[in-house]
């Protein structure tokens, strides 16, 4: 049996799945695993009660418990972290009136595995009207020509198809197929739920049988550790009982104590996928956390960044747009210090830059914040988008070549530096926005100023 895969609340033998799939003959969801098989295999949930976590799809009457019930079958993609429970309900949904199951990786399978298993389930159908499963496990990573492999077996119901997938389908599915099945959001465990797995996993038979102890804050530290991930706390929990049993005096009770998690796994797992959605996710959170003046939170959101190997130069694009986008103004100095941290990335690099994109989120994030910017220049390229441009006035016009003075041009222009003032009346945008008012300043910060001098100016240029 193999290891953990990357999706689904325990492990499915996905490449053993595969090659007996194309040779007409799926795997048994109901069948027993070895008393050898990892633990997260051996604790898999036999049956909907068993299953941890997702209330919101699996209450009586949802949409997903209505599936695994057999109730109006339909395709479906479950969409949601690692550890969630995708393999899980895709096993139970094959297991209701015996369904034949298959299951495929989208890492390894192509379309000739596509139709091969297709071509088994429809024989299958003809012969015994017996349904198909076909579970495809990072559904995401099949091509759009794969994709389109699956539409009529999925339309005509030769296969009930359960994609997983930690990647928002509707960036990573084809429409068609996304118009064929049924999305669901699995959200990540929590913290209580972690711990029901991990206390059923201590007790029950099928896992440590009782044979090992855990200490209370051994077990807090593996519910920290698994990050929402029931696989992963059940693999830690293993490692972890193996290591005390290995130390363990003979005769003596083993016991999994804080120092033995630690002796196995040296940091919690960090949910970020630098191709996927937490990707933008994260970074979504970083900027808002930022633009709401949380500093904490924003330092949060950059410790996940760094330590699951986010490109620090996009770290540092985005400190760089949002310096300008969300503080503006407000404090002139913002832009400076997100350029320096960028060039502090390009010049040092990390670990070391980590310093400079800390500095640099600190300042924003405490800076007094105004969109007035951002606001100002997007009003203005909607009005030129919308034609509102108008000819350029005769008097500001180039008049440094041969023949400008005939045609009107720079005649009349009147030098700003020739009056004590520095500001003079005088006719800037062309006839059509005139009177028109772009910039609003926020009256936050350095802006407070700007809010009292900006009208000035515009009176004196106007002549109002």
């Amino acid at each position: 049996m193999s290891g953990p895969t990357n999706d689904g609340l325990f492990d499915i033998d996905i490449d053993s799945a595969a090659s007996s799939a194309a040779a007409g003959a799926g795997s048994r969801p109901g069948s027993e695993p070895s008393a050898t098989a990892p633990l997260a295999v051996r604790m898999r949930p036999r049956e909907l009660s068993e299953v941890v976590g997702q209330g919101h799809l699996l209450t009586e009457g949802a949409p997903l418990r209505r599936l695994v019930e057999g109730a109006a079958p339909a395709s479906v993609l479950l969409y949601g972290p690692p550890g969630t429970g995708k393999t899980t309900i895709a096993r139970l949904m094959a297991g209701h009136g015996s369904r034949h199951f298959v299951a495929l990786s989208a890492l390894s399978s192509g379309v000739k595995e596509l139709r091969a298993v297709i071509d088994d389930a429809r024989r299958r159908l003809d012969r015994t009207e017996q349904t198909t499963v076909l579970f495809i496990d990072e559904v995401h990573r099949f091509s759009k020509t794969q994709q389109d492999a699956l539409l009529g077996a999925v339309e005509d119901r030769l296969v009930l198809l359960v994609g997983a997938t930690t990647e928002n389908p509707s960036f990573s599915v084809v429409t068609p197929l996304l118009s064929r099945s049924l999305v669901l959001k699995l959200e990540s465990l929590t913290d209580a739920d972690i711990g029901v797995v991990l206390d059923r996993a201590v007790t029950d038979p099928r896992g440590l049988g009782g044979r090992v102890g855990v200490t209370a804050e051994a077990r807090e530290q593996l519910v920290r550790l698994s990050a929402g991930d029931a696989r992963r706390s059940l693999t830690v929990l293993e490692a972890a009982a193996d290591a005390a049993t290995a130390l363990v005096a003979e005769g003596a009770e083993p016991v999994i104590d804080a120092a033995t998690v630690r002796t196995v796994v040296e940091e919690a797992s960090v949910r970020y996928d630098r191709d996927g959605d937490q990707h933008y996710d994260v970074i979504s959170a970083f900027i808002k956390s930022i633009r709401g003046s949380d500093v904490d939170s924003a330092l949060h959101y950059l410790a996940r960044m760094i330590v699951a190997g986010e490109d620090p130069r996009f770290i540092a694009r985005r400190l760089m747009v949002h310096a300008s986008e969300d503080i503006g103004m407000a404090d002139p100095t913002a832009l400076p210090v997100a350029v320096a941290a960028a060039q502090t990335v390009q010049l040092v690099g990390m670990p070391e830059a980590r310093l400079a994109l800390a500095q640099a989120t600190v300042h924003l994030a405490t800076a007094p914040k105004s969109n007035a910017v951002i606001m100002a220049v997007d009003a203005a390229i909607a009005d030129v988008r919308a034609g509102a441009v108008g000819a350029v006035p005769p008097h500001l016009r180039d008049g440094h070549y041969a023949g400008a003075a005939r045609l009107g041009n720079a005649i009349g222009y009147r030098y700003p530096h020739g009056v004590p003032e520095g500001v003079l009346t005088q006719q800037y945008p062309p006839d059509e926005l005139v009177g028109k008012d772009y910039y609003q300043p926020a009256g936050r910060g350095a802006e407070r100023a700007l809010a009292e001098r900006v009208p000035k100016l515009r009176r004196a240029i106007r002549g109002e």
